[in-house]
């Protein structure tokens, strides 16, 4: 699954104003913040204490188990009701007279066993367990043990949660509002559509009918093999799917509605349909062209053929995640899949390549090898989250796509990772409601760094040697981190397996600690490592340490590593031979390595050049100040050392590097939003942007890429943003040409002069966006709309922008961009959208039901906080309105907002002084 909000929607948020889980302008993907700031704990409470709280939790019994679903069902359209039937050959392993399955907010109304051979036994009794979403059927006598067949008849809602089997509204080409049927049942939702075996381990083959208007398109995991009249119902029509391979329930998967599509065949001769909405079949031809590359670069890595006739990718219009690899047929909201060669940004592009990439990965990892539990969620979602890099990375090289990782990916792991609220990568996951909380920036962003790394470490013939031992071992099964770190180890002959637990089973990662000594013509270094903590190294007794694979170059090859060492120990002292004292010494080039570093001040001193002549790489560059940007808010340096080398980035030409400073840039303006200089920091912003913005200008030139598109529109939105008048009376000038309807704006200019005349823009501006949002046809530019619309100053107008988060005029996943873009705007905007969710908590849970958007939700509404007391009202607020989903995140939030005051208070003066001094005209 891929958490579209983690990666696109915070930059718009902190940048723009500020997802993946994935948040800023979504044609400026810029790093999301979403796991912002650091400081001691204190009044929020401690982590362990407040995760003790487990609720109990079993798993189903082994007695009774599944073999075949056959399943039929007839979705109402109208009145959104389902009803089913299930026939499922099951396998009793010792007598028993009740069997236990999942089963929630579905109503049984029959239900019998069929004995091979034997009478057909009615169950007595269903025993609703609502908790632990469960049933117990009981028999009135034992079943015996062996083969039979398990019917039952239920009915059930067609929700509007978007989990389960539920509506997605749409409107018909006459402007006619009408609702497709479509599931996510990621992670235990299945049991909404039918009663089941909802555990990934308990694997069958399926047999899937649906009863639906003869006017629908109906799909499935596999193809259609029967079409037929239904009997008593002339306008339906009955279609059987072809069986399944042996499959987990949440990846079973079917939608009901009407959609256009565009199909292609791979060249290892897969049947690839991209469904779209009625009309808008040609939007789907960029996200086929990556698909039918994708599947034999997969086939190809691994070694093992793509086991199903045919994939279906199918825009759904309202959907929570980015996507879900359903076998055979992955969802996608709208915006990860669609592409409007006129309308559709650079950033959009990338996005949809790279969730396509992502899922399509899934369909060896993950759904051919299944993790046995959700404890190893992180194995399906980090491995993904990596492949899907170097899949776009093969398809589209002009991305440069692997250092857009590093921002988009490795440092937002870093950053969630270093709080004392975080969690390791492997989670002991029990009852359904702890599970939505682990898709988060552990699982993908670090599960994903940390495969890198060991990628790095193994080398790419022996990891893929191993990957497909793998694949081919537990193929149609399920496995365990332990089990692919076996394979890896018999294909490298490296450790994995005690290196890769030091990653896995504890949480944080470590600061690698480097001083050197010349002596003669080598280097002598001293490397030590000790816990980084978002407060501050770790002190005290009993400090974790981890298997960390070292890597170090130096100026007379920055590409290269001189030395390569696995630190097993506290410290240890290696000898680089051959390096004289006027070259200097980089650790972890490419950062690949998964910790921070820290150097002494005279080998800093000699990186620094490296940033002005760009002799270090891009990659390397943007880690340098990333890391120190780190150390000044755990408070081991002061900011205004980061502010200075971030000054030194006056002739950075690549995007990525300045994305990561605008991000960066936007955390700390939200920051001195809370003191009275935060103009100051404004003036900074417009110094360092201006120089690149001048060189880049508003047109696109000739020979110009997609790397150009994206800087353009970040300098330009960030300038805006800022105050810078020159970019402001431009921005003005184009959107008034644009509305006018003289010139339209290109589609990378359109986040960062939206932003730009909102922020500086009245009743008037925001009366247009509106109307611009409304008269939209494409999802991709209503979801530009809502991220900026909180940029707007005024405090009545702020309130306005909220009552349209929840208004019929958004889709409910994009309610939590529009109320996020509100808080990461400004200091009055923060205080606002915090008080429209606590008024609107009960609409608001109501929509989500706990999932992971509500988690985003509070994460970027409370994150930017920096008063202590803050903290102390959150933390009140979720005791007397418990949600368990959501507990790790207010944990997270109640951490940031008092690291937050804890930097504020460390270090307002000095960023101030050093403010002024830069204003004051030279002696």
């Amino acid at each position: 699954m891929s958490l579209l909000l983690s990666r696109t929607l915070t930059q718009t948020l902190v940048q723009t104003i500020r997802v993946r889980s994935r948040p800023v302008l979504r044609c400026t993907p810029i790093k999301v913040q979403l796991f912002a700031d650091k400081t001691e704990l204190g009044a929020a409470g401690h982590c362990s204490a407040a995760m003790a709280k487990r609720r109990p939790f079993e798993r189903l019994p082994t007695d009774v188990f599944p073999v075949n679903y056959g399943l039929c069902l007839k979705p109402d359209l109208i009145n959104f009701t389902f009803t089913g039937k299930l026939q499922a050959m099951v396998e009793v392993t010792q007598a028993t007279n009740q069997i236990v399955m999942n089963c929630a907010d579905i109503d049984i109304i029959t239900a019998s066993f069929v004995p091979n051979g034997g009478d057909e036994i009615d169950a007595t009794g269903f025993n609703y367990q609502n908790e632990d979403e469960k049933v117990t059927l009981s028999f009135p006598s034992a079943l015996k043990k062996g083969s039979g067949v398990l019917k039952i008849k239920f009915a059930g809602e067609l929700n509007d949660k978007m989990k389960g089997f539920y509506r997605s509204k749409y409107t018909s080409a006459a402007g006619e509002t009408r609702y497709a049927a479509v599931t996510q049942f990621e992670a235990t939702d299945a049991r909404r559509a039918f009663p089941c075996w909802d555990e990934p381990a308990i694997k069958a083959t399926f047999d899937i009918t649906l009863i639906v208007p003869k006017d629908r398109i109906a799909l499935s995991n596999m193809n259609v093999v029967e079409r037929q009249p239904y009997p008593s119902e002339e306008d339906l029509v009955e279609i059987k799917f072809a069986t399944s391979p042996i499959m987990s329930t949440y990846l079973v998967a079917f939608v009901i509605g009407e959609f256009d599509f565009v199909e292609s065949q791979s060249s290892d001769g897969v049947l690839v349909r991209v469904y779209t909405p009625v009309g808008k079949a040609e939007q789907g031809r960029f996200a086929l062209e990556v698909a039918t590359k994708t599947l034999p670069f997969y086939k190809d890595y691994f070694n093992v053929p793509y086991p199903l006739p045919k994939i279906d990718l199918i825009a759904i219009a309202d959907f929570a995640a980015g996507a879900m690899e359903n076998w055979g047929l992955v969802t996608y909201r709208e915006t990860a899949l669609l592409i409007d060669p006129k309308n559709s940004c650079a950033s959009s592009r990338q996005w949809v390549a790279l969730v396509v990439g992502h899922e399509l990965a899934h369909q060896w990892f993950g759904n051919l090898v299944t993790m046995e539990w959700w404890t190893h969620l992180w194995l399906n979602e980090g491995f993904a989250s990596w492949i899907e890099y170097l899949c776009v990375d093969h398809c589209f090289p002009e991305y440069d796509i692997w250092t857009q990782f590093v921002s988009a990916d490795y440092t937002r792991a870093l950053d969630l990772d270093a709080l004392d609220s975080s969690h390791p990568i492997e989670v002991n996951v029990g009852h359904p409601s702890e599970v939505d909380e682990i898709f988060d920036a552990i699982s993908y962003s670090k599960g994903a760094s940390v495969i890198r790394m060991l990628h790095n470490y193994i080398g790419d013939e022996d990891f893929r040697k191993g990957m497909n031992a793998y694949l081919l071992k537990f193929q149609h099964k399920n496995a365990s981190t332990e089990d692919l770190w076996d394979c890896l180890e018999q294909a490298s002959g490296k450790p994995i397996a005690t290196v890769m637990g030091s990653w896995t089973k504890q949480m944080g990662f470590p600061i690698i600690l480097v001083e050197q000594e010349q002596n003669g013509d080598n280097r002598v270094l001293k490397i030590s490592q000790k816990k980084f903590c978002a407060s501050g190294p770790h002190n005290g007794g009993d400090c974790p340490s981890w298997m960390v694979p070292i890597s170090i170059c130096t100026s007379k090859d920055p590409r290269c590593s001189k030395l390569q060492v696995l630190l097993d120990k506290p410290e240890t002292i290696v000898t680089l031979q051959g390096v004289t004292s006027d070259q200097w010494i980089k650790v972890n080039p490419g950062t690949v390595g998964f910790y921070r570093i820290q150097y002494s001040s005279a080998m800093l001193e000699s990186l620094l050049p490296g940033i002005r002549d760009l002799s270090l790489q891009p990659v390397d560059r943007l880690s340098l100040q990333n890391d120190l940007f780190s150390l000044s808010r755990a408070g081991m340096i002061s900011t205004v050392e980061v502010l200075k080398l971030m000054e030194a980035f006056v002739n950075e030409p690549n995007y990525t590097v300045w994305s990561d400073l605008s991000c960066n840039l936007g955390v700390l303006s939200s920051l001195l939003s809370h003191t009275d200089f935060h103009e100051e920091i404004q003036e900074f912003i417009r110094d360092l942007f201006t120089p690149i913005g001048l060189r880049l200008g508003w047109d696109s030139k000739h020979g110009e890429g997609h790397l150009d598109a994206l800087l353009r529109g970040l300098v330009l939105g960030k300038l805006g943003k800022a105050g810078h008048k020159p970019t402001l009376e431009e921005a003005r000038r184009r959107f008034k040409e644009h509305v006018e309807g003289k010139h339209i704006l290109p589609a990378d200019l359109r986040s960062p002069v939206y932003l730009t005349v909102l922020k500086h823009g009245d009743s008037t501006t925001l009366e247009t966006m509106l109307r611009l949002h409304k008269q939209a046809d494409m999802q991709e530019e209503k979801n530009r709309i809502e991220r900026v619309l909180g940029a707007i100053a005024a405090p009545d107008l702020i309130q306005r922008v909220l009552t349209f988060a929840l208004s019929e005029e958004v889709r409910p996943q994009d309610t939590v961009s529009v109320i996020g873009g509100v808080a990461g705007s400004s200091k009055q905007g923060r205080k606002a959208a915090w008080k429209f969710v606590k008024d609107n908590w009960e609409e608001l849970y109501n929509h989500y039901q706990g999932g992971f958007l509500l988690s985003r939700l509070i994460k970027l509404t409370v994150d930017g906080f920096a008063i202590d007391k803050m903290a102390a009202e959150i933390k009140s607020f979720f005791e007397s309105h418990p949600t368990p989903a959501v507990e790790r995140t207010v944990l997270q939030c109640c951490e940031n907002i008092l690291l937050n005051a804890a930097w504020l208070k460390r270090d307002a003066d000095d960023i101030h002084n050093y403010l002024m001094q830069r204003k004051a005209p030279p002696v």
